[in-house]
């Protein structure tokens, strides 16, 4: 491997052993770029590199095994780090894609002088905290509650009543938390062997590395969708599934449906879900962002479907991680950051009363990567070694390996703005939501590159069903 960054080669490193990635194929990887890659304290950077570095080096792995050429992967650091923050370069028509956010969402400041921080971007969370509170529908209204209350009662409050919010700790008080413990005992990416079945062979070379391949998606926001979206940027069939009845950020998903289909299914029916089981009957892959045991419920479970289709990679996204306390905690990638002292350490930084996060939602940008790196590497083992396969990701230890990379004084990096990264930026042309522009992929293969064949596409634009 040939790195500007001895740290980003040799976290590129790590995380492709725990992806049981061959370690000669670490020699075709150069990564380029040091931090400060984007303005914070934290090496958002080195984290961005090593794990598109790696999703990008199981593709040229897959390629090389379904009888292609060898070929190299670049990433640089700039542009890895304009990834981290695809969702804020999308332009449409010129202007930055838009969507309303409550006033509700956002962080407090409790009696007790802790703070907490309030999720609301959906509407369901938006009206069941002002239902649970007794308040007025308005920011105002939830302040004078939880003016009233301590932080932590705040936290207990709404966690009991499974709405997404946090108390602001200090790194300090995440360490010692039980919950801490169980993320540690860990690894960032798992991929383990669920269920015996026979070697499925990948198909012959094609033009693109996972050509051929069939993806179901179902996930929402970032994480899992920017797994997707890696998935199709180097030839999957990625078929996203959801439903009509779910609410959506639609900046979120006009950056994060590039190069997929997009299909409604209503899990609550039956006749639906039996539908999306002949799905997964069909799939190389299954990607999921439910919490814990709520597909399983449904009999899409990993080791359900495994016995439906023998031979799949079943790739699961959760908030806190599969164990531990916080398991079953409703979560985002700022929740994350608020709960385990990363926007505190930050507030401190910055001398602010309160957080002040990340420069990008990297948890939840890091997580897609690495979901797709899963993907790609337990299709591989599923092919050499047969066997299901199961690949678990969580926005809290994809936390914590961040944390785990230390930190820099570079508050006042210099920021990327849309016009610094303009070679990075691609057009495409006329979309549903308008004239679309946005950065292109990352990960830079010598004889494949990645690109969308398709064009981003509102949710239910097809039918639920394989080409």
């Amino acid at each position: 491997m040939k790195s500007d960054s001895k740290q980003a080669a040799g976290q590129l490193e790590h995380i492709w052993g725990l992806a049981s990635g061959d370690a000669k194929a670490l020699d075709q990887v150069t990564l380029t770029g040091a931090e400060p890659a984007l303005p914070g304290i934290y090496n958002v950077g080195v984290q961005a590199q090593a794990a598109i570095g790696a999703a990008g080096l199981a593709a040229a792995e897959i390629h090389k095994a379904r009888g292609g050429p060898a070929q190299s992967v670049s990433v640089s650091m700039r542009h890895a780090a304009a990834s981290f923050r695809s969702e804020q370069y999308i332009r449409l028509d010129g202007k930055p894609a838009r969507d309303f956010f409550d006033s509700i969402h956002g962080f407090y400041k409790c009696g007790d002088g802790g703070w907490v921080q309030v999720h609301a971007n959906y509407p369901a969370h938006r009206m069941a905290v002002a239902e649970l509170l007794h308040c007025a529908y308005s920011r105002a209204g939830v302040q004078s509650v939880f003016d009233g209350m301590a932080a932590q009662e705040v936290e207990d409050l709404l966690s009991n009543n499974k709405l997404p919010v946090a108390r602001m700790r200090s790194e300090d008080e995440w360490n010692a938390h039980p919950h801490s413990a169980a993320l540690d005992a860990q690894p960032v990416l798992i991929l383990e062997k669920i269920g015996e079945a026979d070697p499925k062979p990948l198909p012959p070379a094609g033009a693109r590395p996972l050509e051929g391949l069939r993806v179901l998606d179902l996930t929402k926001v970032i994480a899992g969708p920017v797994c997707g979206r890696t998935l199709a940027a180097h030839g999957a069939d990625v078929l996203q599934i959801t439903a009509a009845h779910l609410a959506h950020v639609m900046p979120l998903v006009i950056d994060a449906n590039r190069g997929k289909r997009s299909a409604y299914l209503d899990l609550r029916k039956a006749d639906q879900v039996a539908r999306l089981k002949a799905l997964a009957k069909g799939a190389d892959v299954f990607a999921q962002g439910y919490r814990p045991g709520t597909l399983a419920a449904r009999g899409l479970g990993p080791e359900q479907l495994a016995e439906e289709n023998p031979g799949i990679v079943y790739v699961s996204l959760s908030a806190f991680g599969h164990q531990g306390p916080w398991s079953q905690r409703r979560g985002f990638d700022s929740i994350v950051q608020t709960a385990s002292g990363i926007g505190h350490a930050g507030g401190v930084a910055a001398g602010v009363d309160g957080m002040h996060h990340l420069p990008c939602q990297a948890l939840d940008h890091a997580s897609g990567y690495l979901m797709a790196l899963g993907a790609m590497m337990g299709r591989l083992k599923q092919s050499q070694e047969g066997g299901s396969w199961l690949a678990r990701v969580s926005l809290a230890r994809t936390g914590r390996w961040l944390q785990s990379l230390g930190k820099q004084d570079a508050l006042g990096a210099e920021d990327q703005t849309i016009e610094s990264i303009a070679d990075l930026i691609e057009d495409y042309g006329d979309t549903a939501f308008g004239h679309m522009t946005a950065v292109k992929p990352a990960a830079q293969l010598s004889l494949t590159p990645g690109y969308w064949a398709t064009k981003t596409v509102p949710p239910g634009s097809h039918k639920a069903e394989w080409r």
